[in-house]
């Protein structure tokens, strides 16, 4: 007979295997959490620490001597910024005026355009191949620099007042990226970088189930709005995919000249955005048609590690550099520990 696996041992194994199947649990999980409405009401108060906890699992896989090398090519970082949190809800303003599309979700498109990058970014950009450390540098800077720019544009736009309080927003900061940055430092030094290769993959299976979870919770409510208006449930659901996903391809498509894995990088940035920190900080007199919109934007947020990785792995199986000199991140596919150091050159 085989003999038993130890507990630690077959804990890794499962999260190994979540890691192998991430795109597919994300998808069974947000529609669990569409389906079966106690679940979702059962996680909706646990979203921020989860974040928190997702948080901290990114920043243990993510190589910081990549992270630095980014900070110090501030220009084109800057224009990716620019783009995000500026150029993107002025493109899609001008869209919704050209299509004649009106009202709320006219509105929430905008607004949704004007967010920051998801905090999950660099999570997603490993689960297809991407680079999650220029993913976390913008969704970081993004995040910091949103109360900022979203305001004047929605209001300018729109005439809608977004009451984005940047001291409100600094204490979510600190709870989902000061302290898990101070806990993953922790960790680090604590394990060792031989015990992190080892439970490398399992980290990345622990950060697809945490990121279902939160799944779970951003759809509540969601299905008896299905129920109730089918019709307009089911549009605003078509008008989410169409816009993170026309995004995706217009900003990879305008940083293309940078590098193919930066730009494919920028693109997955560009059409997933935070639409939680809307839903935090937005007060309750929102349309609540502008706050359904941003819980249905994390289906194409939730499948689209599925549906683009095929579109992708013609490009990430390319081990040519991207722009900056610097080698494009991790694909974890190709890599069994999942924790392949990509060195600045």
């Amino acid at each position: 007979m085989t003999p038993a696996l130890p507990l630690a041992a077959r804990l890794r194994a499962v999260l190994e295997a979540c890691a192998r199947r991430g795109g597919l649990l994300l998808a069974l999980g947000i529609f669990a959490g569409l389906l079966v409405p106690p679940l979702a009401s059962a996680t909706r108060d646990v979203v921020t620490p989860v974040v928190a906890c997702l948080m901290t699992l990114v920043l243990l896989r993510v190589d910081f001597a990549q992270v630095l090398g980014w900070l110090r090519r501030p220009g084109l970082v800057a224009a990716l910024l620019g783009w995000l949190l500026v150029c993107c809800p002025l493109i899609a303003w001008g869209v919704a005026g050209l299509v004649g599309l009106h009202g709320s979700l006219a509105a929430a498109l905008v607004i949704m355009a004007a967010g920051c990058a998801a905090t999950s970014a660099p999570a997603f950009a490993r689960m297809v191949g991407l680079d999650g450390e220029v993913s976390l540098v913008v969704s970081l800077l993004s995040t910091l620099l949103v109360p900022f720019t979203a305001p004047p544009i929605a209001l300018g736009l729109l005439g809608v007042d977004l009451s984005l309080s940047v001291g409100a927003l600094s204490a979510r900061l600190a709870l989902v990226v000061g302290l898990p940055l101070v806990l993953s430092l922790g960790l680090r030094r604590i394990l060792g970088g031989a015990v992190l290769e080892r439970w490398g993959r399992a980290v990345d299976g622990a950060v697809v189930l945490l990121v279902v979870l939160y799944g779970f919770g951003v759809m509540d409510g969601v299905l008896a709005w299905l129920l109730r208006e089918p019709g307009f449930v089911l549009g605003a659901t078509a008008l989410a995919f169409a816009g993170a996903f026309g995004l995706n391809a217009l900003t990879a498509a305008a940083f293309w000249p940078a590098g193919k894995r930066f730009a494919l990088s920028a693109g997955l940035l560009s059409g997933n955005r935070n639409m939680a920190l809307f839903l935090a900080v937005l007060p309750a007199s929102t349309d609540a048609r502008v706050l359904l919109f941003f819980a249905l934007c994390q289906f194409p947020l939730f499948l689209s590690p599925g549906l683009l990785r095929p579109l992708y792995e013609p490009i990430t199986d390319d081990s040519s550099r991207g722009c900056c000199g610097l080698r494009g991140g991790p694909d974890l596919r190709d890599d069994p520990q999942g924790l392949s150091v990509r060195r600045i050159r």
